[in-house]
């Protein structure tokens, strides 16, 4: 019936188009459509649990537990306790090894277990100065420039050739050897310093090449104390090595392997003092293994100083970082002695 009235007004004028659709729709139909949308909205059927279509017996508890509680019932504790099921116990000794990383063949520990530290003995004494005794034992120095990597030893003879090439084979022979000459100075005059010669080391270097290097520690060394050995001789005695450690003291409570280095070039990160930290702890484990030394090292300290007298660049290694670059030392001490 509708579409015959539909038809029919559409064959008529406009003018009682406008009538007969607006007043059969609007009068008649549109209640009737409202009513039907309405009632076609409200007659939905209401959605039925999900878990109804579950083994109520099979997974009872499992039911239970996701329908009875509104938030997660799990605690730390049962986390612990699940992963411990899955995954087995965490093991809290031993650190995490990375992959491709090579364990020492002989290992031996940067501390002495062993060592019977003496009781403290009283401020007034000398640090220690041993003399390093020639021997068939390889020193640091020489296991470290012998295990160089491809990559280290292509840089350093580039670094080699630009500067031959700048200052020609004699001018560059003279650098190196006036490099070693001010690092010598540099040692003494540290030395004398440390020894509470302060008043004749500055005046002896006032106009001196090394003035610019105790102007750049001068703050470095107000946070030096304690000193316990200077330019002292130190061998591991399992390990066989040896080598002479610039300095123990203690640096800001800490006592430490401190090491001096002189640079032209700011150096203000570790890792650019290349295996500077290697050399620092392997001094560090001889010490620890030397029996002419009543007490340990944990720690190290490298300094940079700078001719032009710019502050110098202290890096403090923790226990942490030496025990690292223990691990790195022992590789290439296995190396050397691989190789010879």
């Amino acid at each position: 019936l509708v579409r015959m009235q539909f038809l029919q007004v559409l064959s008529r004028k406009l003018g009682s188009l406008e009538m007969r659709f607006q007043i059969p729709f609007c009068q008649k139909q549109f209640p009737y459509t409202c009513l039907s949308t309405s009632a076609c909205v409200y007659s939905k059927k209401k959605k039925g649990n999900s878990y109804e279509q579950v083994d109520q017996e099979k997974y009872k508890n499992l039911v239970h537990s996701v329908t009875s509680y509104k938030t997660s019932a799990q605690t730390p504790e049962t986390i612990l306790e699940e992963d411990s099921l899955l995954y087995g116990p965490p093991d809290k000794h031993r650190p995490p090894i990375k992959s491709g990383t090579k364990a020492p063949k002989n290992w031996v520990p940067l501390m002495n277990p062993n060592k019977r530290i003496l009781p403290h003995s009283s401020d007034s004494k000398l640090p220690m100065k041993i003399g390093l005794q020639k021997t068939k034992m390889p020193s640091v120095t020489r296991v470290l420039q012998q295990t160089l990597s491809p990559q280290q030893v292509f840089y350093l003879e580039r670094w080699k050739q630009k500067m031959i090439e700048e200052l020609g084979k004699d001018g560059f022979e003279e650098y190196t050897k006036n490099l070693f000459l001010q690092g010598e100075l540099f040692h003494s005059a540290l030395e004398s310093i440390l020894l509470s010669e302060e008043i004749a080391a500055k005046e002896q270097n006032e106009d001196d090449v090394v003035s610019g290097y105790l102007s750049s520690v001068e703050h470095v060394l107000e946070d030096i104390s304690e000193v316990k050995a200077l330019e002292s001789g130190v061998h591991h005695e399992i390990l066989q090595y040896l080598g002479l450690v610039d300095c123990v003291a203690k640096y800001r409570g800490q006592l430490c392997v401190i090491d001096w280095k002189t640079s032209e070039k700011p150096k203000p990160f570790l890792k650019m003092t290349y295996d500077n930290p290697l050399q620092v702890a392997a001094y560090i484990g001889a010490i620890n293994h030397d029996a002419n030394y009543d007490f340990q090292v944990r720690c190290g300290l490298i300094v940079v100083a700078y001719k032009n007298g710019s502050p110098a660049h202290p890096h403090f290694m923790d226990p942490d970082l030496c025990s690292q670059y223990w691990h790195k030392w022992l590789l290439r001490l296995e190396a050397y002695l691989d190789k010879n």
